[in-house]
């Protein structure tokens, strides 16, 4: 197959591009052909600034690691061709930068693909050529190289064309290709989504019919692709696209029980949010919350920190969005929480999906600014002032505290002495 080459000017004063070039320039120096490869090329023609820059080559693993060497090489996926060639910012090979220190770049093989026997990875390789390194790509839009010599462009698969057409389309056979790896249809969803892309007729079709199939995909790494969706400004057209190709019921089959005008409305500034912001809002749709992100963390694996952020949002952003008609000792604990950001964020998007105003958003936003030992004074006693005054050891301790500190807050006592009348005064 003849390929189509179209000049392009690539932007290559960021490092890790002028690090994949450096790279590309030895691998031909010692008689190899190379190129950009894949989502970096992508993004530069969508007018993104790509985020990792890979390499791929007609040299072996073996013959890359022998240009660069091994002490500057990581053979993480050399059994797929695949080697991380470390930076070298003095091009020299007396004295290799540690490796703990650098991001490698991947330079991987042209290689054409063996049996999918498990529905994810090919029971074996065969290194080839560029182009059959391309047809045996996902995508269209992901099978294109970028040749820095001669500033060219290569297209076997009509990725260019699709790119212009904002059209996401399966190389080859669709069925084929999610036949071979089941995520393929998970991560065409992803890709839609966050580059706000249509999927092609027939693309859409294949994933419908075998929506089923995603579940060969472990929830972990379903989990990592569903970030990236709610992540994204178009998680409503992922969302979306997730229910009209059947995929919703498998993937997160908790949607089912929320409301999706609700939903709707919740997502309706259309930006970018963090996952945990984005997580936390999609929940608050449902009926059962807690419960669903239970289920969400057992599936998708969430971290600890992930699990805590969207907890606290859960409880903190409904308060938040109407502050000022919540009572001040309920709403300083939520501000003084290290995860208030996102819970302010989601509070953010709950005001204007409701139509509460800003009023409640204003007031938080102000006392945020105010100095540490305002927004958190000290407390005016604790339970050793307790024990002084003679209140017997107990889980009273705990009440009498809180009591005092909910009143302090709320400027109802301000001093120790108003404290300790409040202790001798009340029968606790």
């Amino acid at each position: 197959m003849i390929p189509i080459r179209t000049r392009y000017d690539f932007d290559f004063s960021s490092p890790p591009a002028q690090e994949a070039i450096r790279i590309i320039d030895r691998l031909r120096e010692a008689g190899f052909t190379a190129y950009l490869a894949g989502g970096s090329v992508r993004d530069a023609l969508l007018g993104k600034s790509p985020k990792d820059y890979d390499v791929a080559t007609d040299a072996t693993p073996d013959a890359i690691r022998g240009v660069f060497g091994k002490k500057r090489t990581l053979a993480f996926g050399a059994s797929f061709g695949v080697v991380g060639v470390l930076p070298d910012r003095r091009d020299s090979v007396t004295q290799p930068p540690r490796a703990d220190k650098v991001e490698p770049t991947e330079v991987a093989t042209f290689r054409s693909d063996g049996v999918y026997l498990d529905g994810r990875r090919p029971d074996s390789v065969h290194f080839g050529s560029a182009e059959a390194d391309a047809l045996r790509r996902d995508f269209t839009i992901n099978g294109l190289f970028f040749d820095p010599v001669n500033s060219e462009i290569i297209d076997y698969v009509c990725g260019r064309e699709d790119l212009q057409r904002s059209l996401l389309r399966t190389i080859g056979d669709a069925r084929q290709r999610f036949a071979e790896d089941k995520l393929r249809m998970l991560r065409a969803v992803r890709f839609a989504t966050t580059i706000g892309f249509q999927i092609a007729p027939e693309t859409a079709n294949a994933i419908a019919e075998k929506a089923s199939e995603i579940e060969v995909v472990s929830g972990e790494r379903i989990g990592v692709e569903m970030r990236r969706c709610m992540a994204s400004e178009h998680v409503l057209s992922g969302l979306d696209y997730l229910t009209d190709l059947q995929l919703m019921r498998y993937v997160l089959p908790e949607l089912a029980q929320m409301d999706h005008a609700v939903i709707h409305q919740l997502f309706l500034h259309r930006r970018q949010r963090e996952f945990p912001s984005a997580l936390a809002l999609l929940l608050l749709a449902s009926p059962s919350a807690n419960a669903d992100l239970r289920a969400i963390t057992e599936r998708w694996k969430l971290s600890n920190e992930e699990v805590r952020i969207v907890t606290a949002a859960l409880r903190g952003a409904p308060k938040l969005a109407i502050a000022h008609q919540v009572a001040w000792s309920k709403i300083q604990p939520i501000l003084i929480d290290r995860d208030v950001r996102y819970v302010l964020d989601v509070a953010c998007d709950l005001a204007v999906a409701e139509g509460l105003g800003d009023e409640g958003l204003q007031r938080v936003k102000a006392a945020l600014e105010l100095p540490s030992d305002v927004l958190d004074p000290p407390p005016l006693l604790n339970g050793s002032d307790l024990a002084r005054l003679k209140i017997p050891a107990g889980p009273v301790y705990a009440k009498i505290l809180n009591r005092l500190r909910q009143r302090q807050l709320d400027g109802e006592l301000s001093t120790r002495e108003q404290a300790i009348d409040e202790v001798r005064t009340t029968k606790w």
